[in-house]
């Protein structure tokens, strides 16, 4: 092994030598446990950032686990083709170049996208492969691939024959920038200081006028009545009456409708059914026109006169304008109200009535919400069901249609002769189901990018054929995935695997938090903020990165990215690369040899003890995927026992003249950094396979080796409490060296341990204790004592050291009279403030009390200071 671990000069070769021994291949094998677990697909939009890097560790850490532990493992790989955001990547390229999509059109436009699919594809694939991930690669999919259209068609087909899709007529959710429907989970709500205007109306008879509040004053043009609660004892007069709806002069009527809350404002309500889901349905109720007054890409509309052409926020501005020259606002209040954006462009989106596709919801929602309340699939962390069944007790009927080229062109046809819709998937003829015409024009609009991904599970096994890789892999094991797409995606797998396998896709959902900055911040291009996990990895390597993403993490809360944590990621694997070199040159002449047939001393059974706790907590963290508490375990583990003590012990052991001693100890050293380096491999991959394939264990890789296990043969608890305890004595004479400032580098001349009930473990650890404190002669005596000495009580022991001895008593004198001096002034200065009684009096009380607090640590100091001189005094 080379004398430090580099990263660069390995980690590929690694990489292409497990693909081309196919270790992450899965075989079909009825009668084998099998675990599978299919990757959340990244947009093809552009390249993979840290968040990504993050998820896709933890997904690989279960599977290498899982994978070691004698599964048939599935970590199938893919890429979501991200209707929405391609195509406007795409737009905005050929906007550079002066084009439109119009200009090309449909067929021209899409063979761009698949140009766009094959560069950002090619590089997503090769970055996954460069974070170590151990996909099969034999089995990747995408989401616009020819197996996934086959099972998008086919689920539109049995969804539209049974009647839970259907086209109609409802208020969507409009993107004027993206120029296409969007979902209710697909809009973000934020707060904006904005403004209320109370608007008069006047009666068409000339008598005077209503007032209606409204934050959009620019939808008035829309308004097709005015409406007030029946039962307003104050306000129910005026149904009937006919309002003049200013601008445009349309007549309007007073409506009753108990949608109106009679105590809310003025108690009236403009009603625009084209502009409002609320307004709609009162607009049903009271066979109302529907106006349309806002166009596709948020101008006003030829229904507003003169304010047509404007974008809708500068209509405002002018429309109010207009009526404050009519005097026809009351008044203007500042209203904080929420508003809808565009999840992927963060427009202000604009509610509209549209013919659209719609998914019915709520019988399909029934059994996705058993499915979690009884526990057939569990939530990591458990809370965030809360939020799950919330939003499926409340869910509304999904809208799938997208005005878009890219994407699934909805299977849907309507027929030339009849007039009626027909849904075709691979399966089925081209005709008419109705009149069986083969004159039929496609739906124009694409599907919802998360209508595909919702059959991920199943779909990516091979659906709609009944494959091996269905019957044996479905349902998956785990999902990992972002508690951000919970409804987006997790809520729409399951109940669509239980539609259409009759099963749900998974039995576990780990929910990961974010990756934010180092001051907690969400990582975004706004604030420059954001990490390229390639810079990172070419760098620090993979392993590092990985490490520093997962380590003290917890399920499902965020974690904080810093190259700090990269750094320190790094020495640990550095750490553990030297311990490998290490126990390499000694024991390079090693006689292999069952531990029940070792010469095991108290040492060895410690650590083996140690590293029998490490493995079975390690295992059981792994099992409850709380895989950051499981790394940071072993990295514990690893650098502190076994690197700081065990190797110390084994440095005394291997110089022994008693040869099973030495065969013992390496036979120890092997089992436990083997042990060892198995627990750090699901998270640190490549540098584990370096330092195991370089030991005498006869295995080809760590990929195929057995993970670690608990056996109950390996516990020494009594002879390891013992150990515990003479490194307690080793660490209080460690502290005492330091308080003693006893340097580094020189050795104690003498100690002595006195001890009746442990003498027999002390004496034999005379030389253990020796080298790790640096003292020159260790004595163990059953009755000891030496008032001249300092003494330590340990718990087996107790320790008498003369320090006087191993100092430059001049020096020592000096510097502690240096100190002296110091805390004395700091005494006065405290003592002179506290005596001076304006500032007692006077002074907040909370700088009275920290002054108090300084004088009794400054007196304590400086007693102590005392004591230490009077010691080179006597």
């Amino acid at each position: 092994m080379d004398k430090k671990y580099s990263p660069n000069s390995i980690e590929s070769k690694i990489y292409q030598n497990w693909l081309d021994k196919k270790y992450f291949h899965a075989k079909v094998t009825p009668g084998k446990k099998k675990f599978s677990i299919v990757m959340p697909p990244p947009n093809i939009t552009g390249q993979l950032h840290v968040g990504h890097a993050f998820t896709m560790t933890l997904q690989d850490a279960i599977t290498r686990y899982k994978r070691m532990q004698g599964f048939e493992t599935l970590y199938l790989p893919g890429m979501d083709h991200a209707a929405i955001a391609t195509e406007a990547k795409v737009v905005d390229s050929l906007k550079k170049q002066g084009i439109t999509k119009k200009d090309l059109g449909r067929e021209a436009f899409l063979q761009k996208v698949e140009e766009w699919y094959k560069i950002y594809g090619d590089r997503i694939f090769l970055q996954t492969q460069k974070l170590g991930i151990s996909c099969d690669w034999d089995r990747k999919a995408f989401t616009m691939d020819a197996q996934r259209c086959k099972a998008v068609k086919h689920v539109f087909k049995i969804l539209f024959d049974e009647g839970l899709i259907y086209r109609g007529k409802k208020i969507i959710n409009w993107c004027p920038n993206c120029k296409t429907s969007l979902s209710d989970i697909e809009v973000d709500y934020k707060q904006h200081n904005g403004k209320i205007w109370h608007l008069r109306y006047p009666f068409a008879d000339g008598s005077g006028y209503i007032v209606v509040a409204t934050t959009r004053p620019e939808t008035m043009f829309g308004d097709v009545a005015v409406a007030v609660n029946p039962g307003d004892e104050k306000n129910a007069k005026f149904i009937g009456k006919t309002l003049i709806l200013p601008f445009v002069g349309r007549k309007i009527p007073v409506i009753g409708d108990d949608y109106v809350e009679k105590d809310f404002g003025s108690g009236f309500v403009k009603i625009t059914p084209a502009h409002d889901a609320n307004d709609y349905e009162v607009g049903l109720r009271h066979n109302l026109q529907v106006i349309k007054v806002i166009d596709d890409d948020g101008k006003l509309n030829s229904e507003c006169g003169v304010f047509a052409g404007l974008d809708r926020l500068v209509a405002r501005e002018k429309v109010v304008e207009e009526l404050q020259k009519l005097n026809l606002i009351e008044k203007i209040e500042d209203y904080v109200n929420t508003n809808g954006h565009c999840c992927r462009c963060g427009t202000l989106v604009e509610p509209r009535l549209s013919t659209q596709w719609f998914v019915k919801m709520q019988d399909l929602a029934k059994p996705a919400f058993e499915a979690v309340k009884n526990g057939n699939i569990k939530f990591h962390p458990k809370r965030l069901e809360k939020e799950y069944f919330h939003w499926m007790e409340n869910i509304k009927d999904w809208c799938i249609s997208r005005q878009l080229w890219s994407g699934h062109r909805i299977p849907a046809f309507r027929c030339n002769n009849c007039g009626k819709w027909t849904a075709i998937d691979d399966q089925t003829p081209f005709e008419c189901e109705h009149c069986h015409s083969k004159n039929l024009t496609q739906e124009e609009d694409s599907l919802d990018t998360w209508f595909s991904s919702a059959l991920w599970p199943f779909s990516t096994l091979g659906y709609p054929e009944n494959s091996a890789d269905l019957k044996y892999f479905y349902p998956t094991d785990l999902l990992v995935t972002g508690y951000d797409i919970i409804f987006f995606w997790v809520a729409r797998m399951i109940f669509s695997g239980l539609k259409f396998m009759g099963e749900v896709p998974f039995r576990d959902v780990l929910f990961n938090g974010i990756v934010r900055d180092s001051l907690g911040r969400k990582m975004s291009k706004n604030l420059g903020n954001g990490v390229d996990p390639i810079e990172v990895i070419d760098k620090f390597g993979a392993d590092s990165l990985r490490y520093a993403l997962v380590s003290g993490t917890s399920v499902g809360q965020d974690t904080r990215y810093s190259e700090e944590k990269v750094v320190s990621a790094s020495n640990y694997i550095n750490k553990i690369w030297n311990a490998t070199s290490f126990v390499l040159a000694n024991t390079a002449d090693i006689k292999i040899l069952p531990l029940k047939d070792c010469k095991l001393d108290i040492f060895d059974k410690w650590i083996l003890n140690e590293c029998n706790k490490a493995v079975k907590k390690y295992c059981a963290l792994m099992d409850r995927f709380d895989i950051g508490l499981a790394a940071s375990n072993v990295c514990d583990f690893a650098w502190t026992k076994f690197c700081d003590y065990y190797i110390e012990f084994a440095k005394v052991s291997l110089k022994s003249s008693d040869e099973q001693k030495k065969i013992a100890t390496q036979n120890v050293l092997i089992y436990v950094l083997t042990c060892i380096l198995q627990m750090m491999h699901p998270v640190i991959p490549f540098a584990t396979e370096e330092m195991f394939l370089s030991l005498p264990v006869h295995s080809e890789s760590i990929v195929t080796s057995q993970m670690a296990k608990y056996t109950k043969k390996l516990d020494f608890e009594d002879d390891a409490k013992l150990v515990q305890n003479i490194i307690e004595v080793v660490r209080l004479l460690r502290n005492a060296r330091s308080e003693n400032h006893i340097p580094d580098n020189k050795k104690i001349k003498s100690c002595t341990l006195a001890s009746t009930q442990n003498f027999d473990a002390l004496s034999s650890s005379k030389k253990m204790i020796s080298k790790l404190c640096l003292i020159e002669n260790v004595d163990v005596k059953t009755d000891y004592i030496d008032d001249n000495a300092t003494t330590i009580v340990a718990p087996i022991c107790k320790i008498f050291v003369n320090f006087a001895e191993n100092v430059d008593a001049k020096a020592e004198v000096a510097r502690i009279e240096s100190q002296i001096k110091k805390e004395q002034f700091e005494v006065d200065r405290s003592n002179k403030m506290l005596s001076n009684q304006n500032f007692v009096a006077k002074a907040p009380k909370n700088l009275v009390d920290a002054e108090r607090e300084k004088l009794a640590k400054h007196t304590q100091v400086l007693e102590t200071l005392k004591a230490e001189l009077a010691k080179f005094c006597h």
